[in-house]
């Protein structure tokens, strides 16, 4: 029978039922098993080459998804899914498209019976309303402390990163997620800067209680390093600027010229005569420094004024940087010289330019109460300073989801193995052939733990068998991936996100569920008129 849409588009191309799920079903688990080897603190890493060669190594599945070009339509709609769960809780991606093959995967099964997609899809909706409650029942919530903290980051970081470097970059994070906050006040991770320098290894990256900036003075004369320093934050423009309106000066001797030129340099001359007597007024009879940011430009003439009064002057900073300069330093941005008072400067303990082949960085260090703080990834190559790049953002959004939740879910695979339990005995509960499904998403779940078993290279029933096993007997297990035995990841100190799981839980079963009730797929979108003949006859 051909499709009604053929009548109205016969240059529509359509798949039936059988053939539109099986297309979903074979796109969704495509999908998984790219992504399937890099679950987990063993799995694999993927190497990723663009159309210029560049070359990008990673196992981050939001990276993957983003920079892989997918071109199945079901690939894709999974994708954009697992993608959307890592910008809401910043973790969890692969773990959603293992979860959707697999549900269909399980699914397939039933319908090859014989059996609706309706009724298995009702069967996922129950099943996931009864994960959603289990998930509050499973949660913990210890006191959030310092060593919860490293705990979960020490988890998340692992399964994107070698455990050495995981482990150096696991406290950095921690403080610098617990320096920025504030009780009752949402944590904004903006106030983390992330700075990057080719130098070095990985595992000298480090958390600088202050800020970096990626440019130094502009003046071979100017200080280097200043020590109990004074800070200035501008954004004053000291350079001489050509007017809006078009105006020309005729002169007809060089007396004329001088004349002219010393008055266009009086402006700018007068405000850094401001300038300079505040730091006089600061800095007279002691031997603090004194320090100028600004946004805006300073011409050579003005930093050779500023030079010689000893001051050092940094130009062109970033927008961002400025407001976090006043939450570093303390202190008031302005935007005029006029009315100068100390009580508007800022303070750092120690502030020095470090210089890396032609790039110079400021270091802006020793400040009394940082409100925002500055990650520095060291590492010899940019493949691995953009592979911890991606693993600190997935870092700094697990604490602070602890932080927002106030609770942590046991890792290692333990909640699925005890979700999977808890749903075959819900399973008895529910009426008529929607139980179906609700066991096709128990059995589902466990592609979790049967996937960090094999990427350890352990077989996976036997450990399915046995975690089940030690379930059975009241205890919460997870795998250890050393040895392939069951342990307790409690006292391992192996957490998950609840955020994480919940989103996962919920996106998982919703997108499973629309696949499998497409039973009609049709390329019927609008040709380019370009492709037409759209010439007189």
């Amino acid at each position: 029978m051909s499709s009604a849409i053929q009548l109205i588009n016969p240059q529509s191309e359509v798949l039936r039922r059988g053939q539109a799920l099986q297309i979903n079903i074979t796109g969704a688990m495509g999908l998984q098993d790219v992504l399937k080897s890099n679950l987990g603190p063993k799995g694999t890493i993927k190497m990723l080459v663009d159309g210029s060669n560049n070359i990008k190594l990673t196992k981050d599945g939001k990276v993957l998804l983003s920079e892989m070009q997918i071109q199945n339509p079901t690939a894709v709609m999974i994708a954009r899914a697992a993608t959307a769960q890592d910008d809401i809780a910043g973790d969890g991606t692969t773990s959603v498209v293992l979860l959707v093959g697999e549900l269909l995967k399980q699914a397939e099964r039933y319908i090859s019976e014989g059996l609706h997609p309706r009724v298995i899809t009702d069967g996922f909706e129950l099943a996931k309303k009864e994960s959603l409650k289990f998930l509050e029942e499973f949660k913990q919530t210890p006191k959030i402390d310092r060593e919860l903290l490293v705990s979960v980051a020490r988890t998340s970081l692992r399964t994107k990163l070698q455990q050495n470097v995981a482990d150096t970059l696991t406290e950095a994070v921690v403080d610098a997620v617990m320096a920025i906050h504030r009780d009752d006040q949402p944590i904004d991770l903006h106030m983390v800067e992330i700075m990057k320098m080719q130098h070095r290894i990985e595992n000298d990256s480090k958390l600088v209680r202050g800020l970096v900036l990626d440019h130094g003075a502009r003046h071979p004369d100017m200080p280097k390093r200043v020590e109990d320093a004074h800070i200035l934050i501008l954004n004053v423009s000291l350079e001489y600027e050509k007017t809006e309106i078009n105006s020309g000066f005729f002169y007809n001797s060089s007396e004329q010229r001088e004349k002219l030129v010393e008055s266009e340099r009086k402006f700018v001359d007068e405000k850094l005569k401001k300038i300079v007597e505040l730091k006089n007024t600061v800095c007279d009879g002691n031997k603090k420094g004194f320090v100028i940011i600004n946004q805006k430009g300073i011409d050579p003439l003005s930093l050779d004024v500023l030079a010689k009064n000893g001051i050092m002057a940094l130009r062109r900073a970033k927008r961002r940087n400025m407001e976090r300069l006043q939450l570093i330093c303390g202190g008031t941005a302005t935007n005029s010289v006029d009315g100068l008072t100390p009580d508007i400067l800022g303070y750092a303990g120690l502030i020095y330019e470090h210089t890396l082949g032609e790039e110079k960085y400021t270091f802006v260090e020793e400040v009394k109460d940082p409100r925002s703080v500055t990650i520095l990834i060291k590492g010899p190559n940019q493949h691995s300073i953009a592979q911890i790049n991606d693993a600190v953002r997935d870092g700094l959004r697990a604490v602070k989801n602890t932080i927002e939740d106030d609770g942590v879910i046991p890792g290692a695979g333990a909640f699925q193995v005890a979700l999977s339990s808890h749903l075959t005995k819900f399973k008895e509960s529910v009426k008529g052939r929607a139980k179906m499904g609700v066991q096709a998403f128990s059995d589902a779940l466990l592609i979790i733990p049967k996937t960090l078993a094999r990427n350890g290279g352990f077989d996976p029933q036997d450990v399915i068998v046995m975690l089940q096993d030690e379930h059975a007997d009241g205890h919460v297990v997870g795998i250890d991936l050393k040895t392939g035995e069951a342990l307790d990841p409690v006292t391992e100190g192996i957490w998950d996100n609840y955020r994480v799981l919940r989103h996962q839980l919920h996106s998982c079963s919703v997108i499973a569920s629309n696949l499998l009730l497409v039973d009609e797929m049709m390329r019927a979108g609008r040709s380019s008129l370009k492709s037409e003949n759209v010439g007189p006859n």
